[in-house]
């Protein structure tokens, strides 16, 4: 159940072929990643992409492979680059006949000539290495040459100008390849086993490589690749071998060939540990899942300090290939990543682990590639920490938790009613929580330029109130008698939203109250949590109205619109360079992960959880197409709803799978 077969394209559409990008990730925030035309179209794009000891982050060591089959008809050459200006390179296309992904593995199938070979990609879990294995499966023995690119850089980077280097080699006896870039610390090892197949200097650069996606996202886009030499062996049918990329010690002959099996059977582990065993599209995701949950070994002294408290640091990738961990998105994705595929033991660690973090009251925001040192700039974050904790200890009945996490839950309200960071606290006047500072975006709509903020919301947005609400409830439970004092406090607060944010000419909620200009009354999704979460700020009069407003004017088969397509500023489509991108970001542009709370939501007022599962059709579908297997960050507000972002995002990914199960059980909590 943890195989997908991907429905090739037409093999003259180059631009399909592009458009879809697999993913295989090794569990300490490294990945590989490309096209299934084997031509890199992204600055982010490797065969190996581990992410090494910090300060230095995720790099890209090797991009690409040249692969020449030799076969009766000639030369078959696989993989390839484009060269802007030019028509885009064939790649694979002639020669693929399958793709498919078995769980966190790759695997293809190419025909060339009479030879049919097999190629299988894997990266150990916890483990910075790569490993292709190659098979003849039929035909006569061939000849085959593998040469990598290796840019050797930090993923984001400038892309390389010709004449980098120049490398440094050490070859041994038994065909083993260290290599490095001169004046460089970085290294990597390469060797082919259990052939000693010799790699062979032989140095070649590609002065021109073209990132046709880099171009499109209005990026720079030209790369000089260079390849120190290739490896060439004689492959013969039934006589696999494995080729080895990695900062690490090199693998034992054996362990090379068994670390696919092993590879197989976790990922068989994960789904039936999801309860995913007779449902494709949710075994699927439970694979999905996995890849953005990470083990932050490169964090050493952090690593150090989770240890010395009894757990390991364990943190969520918000999205492949540019994110790393944000607090946000961690909070939110939690459930629907760990709970919702029966992962309780190992949620605990991101509740543990970001607790180490807070400061001021605060969460982080995000940590910065390569540092240490975490960036707060938001006011939400926090407050989904109180929403990830509950539904955890729901799920796990692990109220021992608290005997950590009670100290820095206190303290984190106590700032928020005295005041924080970011212009974060009370007004004591209708106690609705205030938030905002000059050239900052504090809530998940975020998106800004200098200092031109896209979707200005200072004032005291709808989902912050809902938040706080829930938050507040949430303490007054778990402190029992002692919390009267919070509940109190969310009284005043409930009081004051159905008060303040009820907007009676549209029937719906506020989108912020007491703003820079008044009320905003802008049509968005963000209304929907006040229904959504556990303990709901709304009068419950008021669902159905609100739900078919949204319904209305948000919602898509892929996700809900951030602002209604009759809005002035509404923008149709995702796409054009940076500046376009984020003035369209949070202004019409449709997020799956929305439809968490909204399928919550409809669930609270009509119970029908047919109708909710309904909403989800479109997206086993959305697997054959842009991240393979998994869910985008982003789509088009306009049909057909193009993917664009990320092509793996977390809180897509985690919002679906919790909304598939919950919607398959009868409407009841995930986990």
């Amino acid at each position: 159940m943890t195989v997908l077969d991907i429905e090739l394209p037409d093999v003259a559409d180059a631009e399909a072929w592009r458009n879809r990008e697999w993913l295989v990730t090794n569990g300490l925030g490294g990945y590989a990643s490309g096209t299934l035309a084997g031509v890199c179209t992204r600055r982010y794009h490797g065969v190996f992409v581990p992410n090494l000891q910090r300060p230095r982050g995720r790099h890209v060591l090797v991009s690409r492979l040249d692969e020449e089959i030799h076969c009766a008809g000639g030369v078959c050459r696989l993989g390839g680059s484009d060269h802007i200006g030019r028509p885009l390179d064939p790649g694979n296309a002639p020669y693929l006949e399958s793709f498919r992904l078995e769980g966190n593995m790759a695997c293809w199938t190419f025909r060339c000539g009479d030879v049919t070979l097999t190629r299988q990609l894997v990266m150990p879990h916890q483990r910075n290495a790569t490993l292709l294995r190659y098979e003849v499966t039929s035909g006569p023995p061939t000849m085959v040459r593998i040469r990598p690119f290796l840019p050797f850089r930090r993923q984001d980077a400038p892309l390389r100008q010709p004449g980098h280097g120049p490398f440094e080699l050490a070859v041994e006896e038994d065909g083993s390849c260290r290599v490095g870039l001169a004046g460089s610390e970085l290294w990597m090892a390469m060797r082919m086993l259990p052939v000693c197949a010799p790699f062979i200097p032989e140095s070649v650069e590609v002065p021109d490589a073209g990132l046709w996606r880099e171009q499109v996202r209005g990026y720079a886009s030209h790369e000089a690749l260079s390849s120190p030499g290739y490896f060439q062996w004689e492959a013969k049918p039934g006589e696999p071998v494995v080729l080895v990329f990695t900062t690490e010690e090199m693998h034992p002959r054996g362990h090379a060939l068994r670390t696919f099996d092993e590879e197989r059977r976790r990922s068989q582990e994960l789904v039936r540990a999801a309860g995913a065993g007779h449902d494709p599209f949710l075994a699927r995701l439970a694979v999905a899942a996995d890849q953005f949950l990470i083990l932050p070994e490169n964090r050493l002294d952090e690593s150090t300090e989770a240890a010395r408290h009894g757990h390991a640091l364990r943190t969520v990738v918000a999205g492949y290939h540019w994110f790393l961990d944000w607090g946000r998105d961690t909070m939110i994705a939690l459930e629907g990543l760990m709970l919702a595929t029966g992962r309780h033991g190992e949620a605990r660690a991101p509740l543990l682990t970001f607790a180490h973090y807070v400061r001021d009251g605060l969460l982080p925001n995000l940590f910065p590639e390569g540092s240490r040192l975490g960036a707060y700039h938001t006011a939400d974050a926090t407050l989904w920490y109180f929403h990830a904790i509950n539904r955890y200890v729901k799920a796990s009945g692990d109220v021992g938790v608290f005997d950590e996490l009670m100290p820095v839950l206190r303290d984190i309200l106590r700032h928020h009613l005295k005041g924080t960071r970011f212009g974060i606290g009370i007004d004591e006047e209708d106690c609705l929580l205030r938030a905002g500072t000059p050239g900052h975006a504090l809530t998940w709509m975020d998106a800004h330029m200098g200092d031109w903020i896209v979707t200005p919301r200072r004032g005291k947005p709808v989902e912050i109130q809902a938040l706080w609400y829930n938050a507040l409830c949430l303490m007054a439970e778990w402190e029992g008698a002692a919390g009267e004092s919070w509940l109190a406090i969310a009284r005043q607060v409930r009081d004051s939203f159905n008060r303040k944010f009820w907007n009676p000419a549209r029937n719906c909620l506020f989108d912020v109250v007491d703003g820079e200009e008044g009320n905003n009354a802008r049509l968005r999704p963000n209304q929907l949590f006040a229904i959504s979460l556990d303990h709901p700020v709304l009068e419950r009069r008021r669902w159905p109205a609100v739900l078919e407003v949204v319904a209305g004017a948000l919602l898509t088969p892929v996700g809900l619109r951030t602002l209604e397509e009759s809005d002035p500023e509404y923008a149709r489509n995702y796409h054009g360079n940076l500046a376009a991108r984020d003035a369209a970001y949070h202004q019409g542009t449709v997020w799956p992960w929305l439809l968490g709370a909204w399928v919550d939501a409809w669930l609270k007022t009509w119970e029908d959880p047919a109708a909710a599962r309904r909403m989800l059709a479109a997206f086993p579908a959305h697997l054959q197409v842009a991240g393979l297997g998994t869910i985008s960050e982003v789509f088009d507000g306009e049909p057909p709803h193009a993917p664009h972002g990320c092509i793996a995002q977390a809180w897509s990914v985690a919002e679906v799978l919790r909304c598939w199960k919950r919607t398959a059980s009868g409407g009841g909590p995930a986990g």
